[in-house]
């Protein structure tokens, strides 16, 4: 099977089902933000984090590439089995948070992000996947988005940013503070 089709060469492409869409459609828009997010669980999986985040990075992962063929689908023509979200599987993002809040000193203010380069690239992360939830909310004013999809993005958004904390508390980097000036 050869990667290129050429089909795409004249700005639409493929959703699971047959349907063409214009490559700038924002269901194109969803699954590619998605994409760009789970590449950057994979840079922050580079770094020498403990086995345990690789995991839960390796199994989100997983979720994100659920999420994607989700979205890549035309929900009125495909007729593929595509796996789908769970409850349990927003669970287990809400447990690994509530795991590393019982270990983290409580939050007192904003901080800024940075003090490690895998605290750094997890608010990336994060920031990526608030984008992508916006732009599923709005595909979901227009076309059927699962409802999983849509809570698993926010509920992952949230893990990202406590797990960027876990990080700034295991490397012993300071958490910068924003002092709003007044």
């Amino acid at each position: 099977m050869k990667i290129y089709t050429k089909k795409g060469d004249t700005g639409t492409t493929g959703l699971i089902g047959g349907t063409r869409v214009a490559k700038h459609s924002l269901r194109i828009d969803a699954y590619g933000t998605v994409d760009e997010l789970n590449s950057y669980i994979g840079v922050v999986r580079d770094y020498p984090i403990a086995d345990m985040y690789k995991t839960q990075l390796i199994e989100i992962q997983d979720r994100l590439f659920t999420i994607g063929s989700s979205l890549a689908s035309d929900p009125s023509k495909s007729k593929m089995k595509i796996p789908d979200l769970s409850a349990s599987d927003i669970e287990q993002l809400e447990k690994w948070m509530d795991e590393m809040d019982e270990i983290l000193p409580p939050m007192k203010f904003f901080v800024l992000p940075g003090g490690h380069h895998a605290v750094s690239f997890t608010h990336v992360a994060r920031c990526v996947c608030r984008r992508a939830e916006r732009i599923i909310f709005e595909l979901k004013e227009k076309e059927f988005v699962a409802e999983q999809v849509l809570i698993y993005m926010n509920r992952l958004s949230d893990y990202l940013f406590v797990l960027s904390r876990k990080f700034s508390f295991d490397f012993n980097a300071t958490e910068q503070p924003w002092h709003p000036r007044m």
